[in-house]
């Protein structure tokens, strides 16, 4: 009897060793099986960026996009009763398919060059006439740009001139001031900022940047989010129709659709509750 129990003994002890084993062993496949779940999320996550940016519709192009700007300024004035201020960086392609479209439509435009872009020429004027980092350069650049926005780029660009010439710079050291004087004259029917002034158009294009930040950025760049292109467009969309200030009458049209969306033929306040 005593060797049966010890024989038992000996294999309730192979057991437990094993079971033992078999533990340590899960917890290593646990630990396996954790890593792998892991890759293949990463893989996952790599699988949709790249299926994303390879399906994504390819940039839209420059003429699609200046039709739409012209779609949404008709649906605010079909009419063509207002006037018309178009703000652009100077580009002569992007000119010439503005002023095709304004051709197409019947409409009348008045193209301004974002004042942005020309102090951005006058600067580098300002550095072929002044030692690099010369305090002296932001009083010449503010007196040049004050005559540009009172409608004397001509002006501004012969002072330009005369300076370079009695500085006698020659090469490069004289190529900003060079582009400067050429720009401020191939572009001088799009500098009119004295008439724009007056009749109270933007001359840059600051406050559509800074709606762009407030509108986009602010909620698209926010830490760990990813978008897909319909998302981005729906909370966009959202976000502007508040910003506007039309959430409320959007939401009750919303309403009204998804009544009619769930319950066709009924008009929503047809019937009455009775006493």
């Amino acid at each position: 009897m005593g060797s049966l129990i010890e024989e038992i003994k000996r294999r309730e002890a192979a057991a437990r060793a094993e079971a033992d084993r078999l533990r340590a062993r899960i917890g290593e496949l646990a630990e396996d099986l954790a890593r792998a779940e892991e890759q293949a999320s990463r893989l996952a996550i790599a699988r949709e960026e790249v299926t994303r940016v390879l399906e994504e519709p390819p940039a839209a192009d420059p003429a699609e996009v200046i039709a739409a700007a012209f779609n949404e300024a008709e649906a605010r004035d079909p009419g063509h009763l207002r006037t018309w201020a178009v703000l652009v960086d100077g580009a002569e392609h992007q000119l010439g398919l503005i002023r095709a479209e304004a051709a197409r439509r019947g409409v009348t435009i008045h193209p301004i060059i974002d004042i942005i872009h020309v102090l951005e020429y006058v600067w580098g004027a300002a550095w072929s006439l002044h030692a690099p980092g010369d305090p002296a350069a932001e009083d010449w650049v503010a007196a040049r740009a004050l005559a540009v926005l009172a409608g004397e780029s001509d002006r501004a660009a012969a002072e330009i001139s005369t300076e370079t010439e009695a500085a006698g710079l020659e090469g490069s050291r004289r190529s900003g001031a060079d582009a400067c004087v050429r720009y401020l004259g191939n572009k001088r029917e799009f500098l009119h900022y004295d008439q724009a002034l007056d009749a109270g158009w933007p001359i840059a294009t600051g406050v559509i940047e800074g709606a762009c930040r407030h509108l986009i950025a602010d909620r698209l760049s926010i830490g760990g989010a990813r978008w897909g292109l319909d998302g981005a467009e729906a909370i966009l969309t959202l976000r502007a129709v508040i910003s506007n200030g039309d959430f409320q009458e959007y939401w009750r049209f919303h309403l009204a659709r998804e009544h009619h969306r769930l319950y066709p033929g009924i008009n929503q306040g047809q019937y009455t509750l009775g006493t």
